[in-house]
């Protein structure tokens, strides 16, 4: 293994103050969790893991002096992970926590499915662990039991311990692991997992894992990567998707103190999938003189179908689109036949730019490359795609390829592209040494895989009694697909399965429509994905659904979702993909979706305080990732007309919690970040480059503009484990739109408020 250290950043503060200055697709589960023998060669035997007597399966081991080592296979960005999963084997085998220690996994396939997106770390992988866990527990039982001589249904475990309580005998798991390791893996069938009384860890609240480390500042991201020796790059990308340099001309940057060379980096070819975009790299001995480097290149580039690209322009045809019949991807009843019996007609349009991730860590990575063999350290949320990304670019074989996952300073999907790191393993090659490529800020906006922008089109015709007897949505939007697959225009049934196909309201007629899009810019995961826009326009117009009706947006919503139910899927858009979760285990029920509406309007106080002059309460509810969520803001206006935020109300039901503790940090971020979004979130472009470039033009909520308070609470429920990390986010910014209508009586149809002057 190749040497790296994590220089502390608060020794590299340290030292500068004294010099005077101011840094897609795998199997889901592994396929070898129950192999009939011990797992061989599952760990590097280099490492303390994989010398460890005991290594029953691809997630665990145990060494003869009690340390039990767990396998993070996901990657940590705030989320935490290493702590919820690694958790969930530690209580099935009944480990002492303290005794417990965390290894990162690198990408590979015999981990399952690595990508830390989707929010399904916890929902693809409960019961796997559980069984890991488990597994391992019978196999300590087995030995003690063949070591006293007794049954092993006599024997039972406490915490890190085996026990035969007739004798009393006891032993740890420490001096059980050599023999329980000559024992057959059990079988799925002979477990038998703890019932959720006897949970020691499951449904506690516990820190990250590394939170001391990170607090301390010696936690290793990516951007803290360093091997002795290695070269830093700074890479000026095509400012237009595509486009290929006509001229370089780097005399000026090769004159800058500490640069030494330069490097062209071929452009991706169509589609994109997780290529690197291409451009020219600056190498230097130091990121300030590569970045000073870059500066200095002047580079003329060719022009594209993409450089008549102006967002002003493509709003309108976005709009336009949405205003047409598209192609239908859902209908129940008959939409036509009930708007011409007529009724009271409310037709609504809403658009949402284009967002970046701007997380706080911009990316970087860290390469080697020799005899054909590449290492990567990078803040990635896909280790397998980066490795067989790196692999494809470099011409290695993937099994040449280690693709290290360092902690992640925010990724939101970004990070799901492994493009940086690309870079570096390809400059690696070309240079013969360690290369670490740096984004800068401008670099990380201005070449994003951009959340999608979109147009929605709403028409309803209302009965006597003010609900819906006909609803027609239409959403336009350049799909993620279009990055995978060049020339998409449509959406996939699971991009529109995402908080539009699946509308929960119970209108006898009702249909879905979606319209063609072109991708001028990369597209890309973002933090719940479509269900941003999607939840903007439908909650906004069923409260000014409500609002026609003269009736109670939260007594009106709960009267559109209708008597208790669950949506049968054949009632569902063909090809529905349910976030990857069994329909069956995870069906669409319209009773979780009153209940967390009820209680986050119950705790916000609904109702007690009159809305107007100022001071408005606005509710939303969505499901996404298989989770309930609704969100109740309120807001009051200062003198000079700004919104400010002073309460967040956000009530979840995700079934079975494992960390509770994350749960209301994911919540109580997302309400911070759906904040900002509503408030500044806007990418444009203009002949095809992007405008915004840092945090001056590319806002974020600051501490005057983030909510006052938010509160999270988490309806308990037996159901199995929903999605957490996204599920927070998309009521946010209807539920605050509809405030701010209940505060002044202005609709909000178009984000963000700042362009609406409220902001």
């Amino acid at each position: 293994m190749t040497r790296i250290e994590n220089v502390s950043r608060r020794d590299f503060l340290k030292g500068v103050a004294g010099a005077s200055a101011f840094a897609l697709s795998v199997t889901v589960l592994p396929k070898r969790l129950f192999a009939e023998n011990r797992m061989a060669g599952a760990l590097d035997p280099s490492e303390p893991m994989g010398k460890a007597a005991l290594q029953p399966n691809v997630y665990l081991a145990i060494d003869t002096d009690g340390t039990t080592y767990v396998i993070a296979h996901r990657s940590e960005m705030g989320n935490g992970v290493r702590a919820s999963l690694p958790r969930i084997v530690a209580d099935e085998l009944d480990a002492d926590w303290a005794r417990v220690k965390v290894v990162q996994a690198t990408g590979d396939e015999k981990y399952g499915d690595q990508d830390t997106d989707g929010s399904h770390s916890v929902v693809s992988f409960f019961v796997p662990l559980r069984e890991a866990g488990a597994s391992a527990r019978l196999m300590l039982v087995r030995a003690a039991a063949a070591k006293w001589n007794v049954p092993v249904e006599e024997c039972s475990t406490e915490l890190h311990t085996v026990v035969h309580k007739k004798s009393g005998k006891k032993a740890g798991y420490g001096e059980l692991a050599e023999a329980a390791s000559k024992l057959e893996v059990p079988k799925k069938e002979e477990l038998k997992l703890k019932p959720r009384s006897e949970w020691r860890y499951i449904g506690k609240d516990a820190p990250l894992y590394d939170l001391k480390d990170v607090v301390t500042g010696k936690g290793m991201y990516g951007q803290d990567a360093r091997i002795d020796g290695m070269l830093y790059a700074s890479v000026m990308h095509p400012p237009v998707l595509g486009t290929t340099p006509k001229s370089i001309d780097n005399s000026a940057t090769l004159a800058v103190p500490g640069v030494k060379q330069t490097e062209a980096l071929d452009t991706f070819k169509p589609p994109v999938l997780f290529q690197a975009l291409g451009g020219v790299a600056v190498i230097a001995d130091n990121t300030w003189s590569a970045m000073q480097g870059k500066k200095k290149l002047k580079v003329e580039w060719e022009k594209n179908e993409h450089s008549e690209y102006n967002s002003g322009e493509y709003k309108k045809y976005l709009v336009e689109t949405a205003r047409k019949p598209g192609k239908v991807v859902r209908e129940v009843g008959n939409v036509d036949t009930a708007f011409a019996k007529g009724g009271k007609v409310v037709e609504a349009e809403y658009y949402a730019p284009l967002l970046a991730h701007a997380s706080m860590e911009p990316p970087a990575a860290l390469a080697t490359y020799k005899d054909g063999k590449v290492e990567v350290w990078a803040p990635t949320q896909s280790p397998v795609s980066a490795r067989d990304a790196v692999a494809a670019a470099v011409g290695a074989k993937k099994e040449d390829v280690t693709v290290h996952v360092t902690l992640l300073g925010g990724a939101f999907g970004r990070k799901s592209f492994p493009d940086f790191a690309v870079e570096a393993a390809v400059l690696a090659k070309k240079t013969g040494k360690p290369v670490k490529v740096v984004w800068s800020r401008e670099d990380d906006i201005k070449f994003d895989s951009y959340h999608s922008v979109s147009a929605m089109y709403m028409k309803a015709t209302l009965g006597a009694d003010g609900k819906p007897t006909a609803w027609l949505q239409r959403t336009v939007f350049p799909p993620i697909g279009s990055t995978f697959e060049a020339g998409m225009q449509y959406s996939a049934p699971d991009e529109l399965g995402l908080g539009f196909s699946d509308l929960p309201y119970a209108i006898p007629n009702h249909r879905s429509e979606n319209g063609p899009a072109t991708a001028h810019v990369r597209i890309g995961w973002f933090r719940s994905v479509a269900n941003i826009y999607h939840a903007y326009a439908i909650q906004s117009f069923t409260d000014e659904l409500a609002h026609t009706a003269g009736k109670d947006p939260l007594e009106y919503t709960l009267a559109l979702l209708g008597p208790d139910r669950i949506i049968p899927k054949d009632e569902l858009q063909k090809g529905y993909t349910n976030y990857g979760g069994d329909y069956a285990k995870y069906p669409i029920d319209t009773a979780r979706f009153k209940r967390v509406a009820q209680i986050a309007a119950e705790k916000a106080g609904w109702g007690k305080k009159k809305n107007g002059n100022g001071f408005g309460m606005g509710i939303a509810v969505h499901r996404s990732f298989l989770t309930y969520a609704a969100s109740v803001v309120q807001v009051h206006l200062d003198d000079a007309g700004k919104v400010h935020v002073d309460r967040v109300d956000q009530a979840l039901d995700a079934g079975t919690v494992v960390n509770p503790e994350m749960v209301r940090n994911q919540f109580e971020g997302a309400a911070t970040m759906g904040t900002g979004i509503a408030f500044y979130g806007e990418i444009t472009a203009t002949n095809g480059a992007v405008d915004q470039s840092n945090f001056d033009d590319y806002q974020m909520a600051r501490m005057n503009t983030a909510p006052r308070e938010t509160h999270v609470h988490i309806v308990e429920n037996d159901a199995p484990p929903g999605g957490i990390g996204e599920p927070g986010l998309p009521a946010v910014a209807p539920a605050l739109c509809n405030a701010i209508f209940a505060a002044t009586g202005k609709r909000i149809r178009e984000l963000p408020l700042s362009k609406a002057g409220l902001a």
